[in-house]
């Protein structure tokens, strides 16, 4: 076998092989005799078919087949010999200026791994949160518990927000009623702004058996386009009036969380552990994202199109999914690969980097840290034990634990180099809430 490697640009290399003609012609007629030897045609026993009528059914599927293992084995064995480390897949090509009349010759045309030179991040500036999870934040925890148990009770009043009101309308437009403009049996809590801010402000200080006639503009951006900035016309008539009562925080609502026996105590105990947790994992992120930044900013790289390529298409079919997901049409929603071009480029840039910083500096995850981290995941959920096996039952899972175990690895690794500044903040300011 002939090897010829020529280098087209900083990453993508060409290998030009030649194959002998008599390999590929020795390797068919030993496949053609095997299925000979196995096979069995009408009129002829097992074993018995003439070698030229399997050749006149097979043969050409077999060239096909020996010639593919031949191309394979011989990029495998080019770049092996090369030590080269490919990105991609290779686009395999016949030679059109073959000289070899005794050999097939092709080409393969590819993208190597760059070589990478981490640069210093050592001036990196970076902020680290610091938070204080007290009683005040165990107490708006509970008070959105709470509401999420909230219990409507039948009033006889006029409402007002925070009330849940039942009600019947029509609603048209141009004296027409519009698609989704007619509903009996509707309900809307007064408030939550779940429906049109207009629509809510009406319904406020109306009684069960009002009947009431108001007009709501649609906003400019509207969802349903064929409705954006039009007036419509409603006719509503109230059917109930009910005003919310939340749970009081006691055994039973402590039990209907969970614990057990009811102890008020424990059970705020244990949301400040979960709040814990949660500003731990947002801190971890907050700085993550900013020393993978760090990363980005000081080192420098080439990175593969192939890779680029194959990250944008993944991404493409995730978003698909998500809006399928959402009940979404996806074939009405175009989805140019351009969008996704910077986040591609970022995604396949950091994994490189990352990948270098952890054989340089030996950052290889330990089974006890991913151990850990699946402890760590499952105190979440009501049967922790049951999350733990889970993650156990395919490898794929276990990859992504140890990769999120090697990027832990990376980040403290990073907070010994960097320039680290603690910024005391609140609670919801960590969680966006501020």
């Amino acid at each position: 076998m002939q090897v010829n490697l020529e280098q087209i640009s900083t990453l993508e290399r060409r290998i030009n092989l030649a194959v002998p003609m008599q390999q590929i012609e020795t390797e068919v007629n030993n496949r053609l005799r095997d299925i000979a030897r196995n096979t069995k045609l009408d009129g002829f026993r097992r074993g018995k078919v003439p070698l030229s009528l399997v050749t006149k059914q097979y043969g050409g599927q077999i060239h096909q087949e020996v010639l593919g293992d031949a191309v394979q084995k011989s990029f495998m064995d080019a770049i092996q010999a090369h030590r080269l480390k490919v990105a991609g897949y290779p686009r395999i090509e016949p030679r059109t200026d073959a000289a070899d009349k005794e050999a097939i010759e092709f080409s393969a045309t590819f993208e190597v791994y760059p070589e990478i030179t981490l640069g210093d991040i050592g001036s990196a500036k970076i902020t680290r949160p610091v938070v204080t999870v007290g009683d005040a934040d165990v107490d708006k925890t509970l008070d959105v518990l709470r509401k999420q148990r909230v219990q409507f009770n039948t009033v006889d009043r006029a409402s007002q927000t925070g009330d849940l009101v039942t009600l019947d309308y029509v609603g048209k437009i141009d004296g027409a009623v519009f698609a989704g403009g007619e509903a009996k049996g509707f309900r809307v809590v007064l408030g939550e702004g779940r429906t049109l801010a207009e629509f809510e402000t009406a319904l406020v200080d109306v009684k069960a058996g009002d009947n009431t006639s108001f007009n709501v503009t649609f906003p400019g951006d509207y969802h349903a386009r064929e409705l954006a900035g039009k007036t419509a016309a409603f006719e509503v008539s109230v059917v109930d009036i009910a005003a919310p009562q939340l749970p009081e925080v006691d055994a039973e609502f402590a039990r209907s969380l969970g614990i057990t026996d009811g102890d008020v105590q424990k059970m705020r105990a244990e949301i400040q552990a979960n709040l814990e947790r949660e500003v731990k994992n947002r801190i971890h992120a907050r700085l993550k994202e900013q020393i993978m930044q760090a990363f980005l900013d000081s080192t420098k790289i080439d990175v593969p199109r192939s890779l680029l390529e194959m990250e944008t298409q993944r991404l493409m079919q995730n978003a698909r999914k998500d809006m399928q997901a959402r009940g979404m049409n996806v074939n009405d929603v175009p989805l140019p690969a351009d969008i996704f071009a910077e986040q591609a480029m970022r995604r396949v840039s950091l994994g490189l980097i990352l990948a270098e910083a952890v054989r340089v500096n030996e950052l290889t995850a330990k089974p006890e840290q991913i151990t850990a981290l699946i402890q760590e995941f499952a105190q979440s959920y009501e049967d922790p034990q049951e999350v733990i096996k889970w993650h156990h039952q395919t490898p794929e899972r276990m990859q992504e634990i140890e990769s999120l175990a090697l990027e832990n690895n990376v980040v403290e690794w990073a907070l010994e180099r960097v320039q680290v500044e603690d910024q005391s903040v609140s609670f919801d300011e960590l969680m966006g809430k501020a």
